[in-house]
């Protein structure tokens, strides 16, 4: 069948819904979840407005929502996901609820590691914002244990491999209250252009020194404000929504 221009691909259709992340739709019709009037979807397929879709026999309406997105001042002790064997605290308690939409998180943060997390429903905003191309500078504030040679700076900024994996700090910078007299903790802002699995840790640790605490600061142009405490979020306004959709390189959606 001849592609109808204003067909969009159904993993694209659902993600900008908000019913979940572009990676996670495409995991759902790989396991044959997702239907397109009546019949079993796959990878790759076009949908038209006027198509009925089903995720697990439930009717998805494509009529546009207005998304909305946050920023929250994620705590240690909360984990990044909805559902836990060992019932801890999520961040998804905390956050407003939603109808017909879902929290969609830009990112992760590991249970030890506090600090910025931005959410939106737009899964195909969250995933331009996660994706490596995109090369969106994430802060840290890091400290370690002991005085830090200048060697194993350089050799992070230049990159080590862990797991067969290269990995490297775009930029470290030492805290200004980190005073040099400190022998027993130092204070550093380390620059990420991606966010692996406690990659910031493992960096560290390959020069043999341990994270005693890691807050995350700033994504892209985005940094927590002084009013957002510790576990509150904000919803952003129009002009920073505006701006969300910049640093993704996508236009605002009306």
């Amino acid at each position: 069948m001849e592609k109808d221009l204003k067909s969009e691909k159904l993993q694209k259709v659902l993600a900008n819904k908000g019913v979940g992340s572009r990676r996670e739709v495409e995991s759902w019709i790989t396991l044959k979840r997702v239907r397109v009037n009546g019949k079993i979807a796959k990878i790759g397929d076009r949908v038209l407005p006027s198509d009925k879709i089903k995720i697990d026999g439930r009717s998805q309406n494509q009529k546009y929502r207005q998304h909305r997105h946050l920023l929250y001042n994620k705590p240690i002790g909360e984990i990044c996901s909805r559902k836990d064997n060992q019932g801890r605290p999520s961040v998804y308690d905390v956050l407003p609820r939603l109808t017909g939409q879902r929290w969609i998180s830009v990112g992760r943060l590991d249970i030890n590691t506090s600090g910025l997390l931005l959410f939106t429903t737009d899964g195909e905003l969250a995933n331009r914002l996660m994706h490596p191309s995109f090369q969106i500078e994430r802060e840290y504030a890091v400290r370690v244990l002991g005085n830090v040679k200048k060697s194993s700076l350089e050799k992070m900024k230049e990159g080590v491999y862990v797991d067969g994996h290269r990995l490297r700090f775009s930029d470290i910078q030492k805290s200004l209250s980190s005073p040099e007299k400190e022998k027993a903790n130092s204070w550093y802002y380390v620059v990420l252009m991606e966010g692996k699995n406690k990659e910031v840790r493992k960096i560290w640790e390959s020069q043999g020194y341990t994270v005693s605490r890691l807050k995350r600061v700033r994504y892209g142009t985005f940094f927590v404000p002084s009013s957002v405490k510790v576990g509150r979020y904000v919803e952003f306004d129009k002009s920073e929504v505006r701006s969300l959709y910049r640093l993704a390189g996508l236009d605002k959606k009306s």
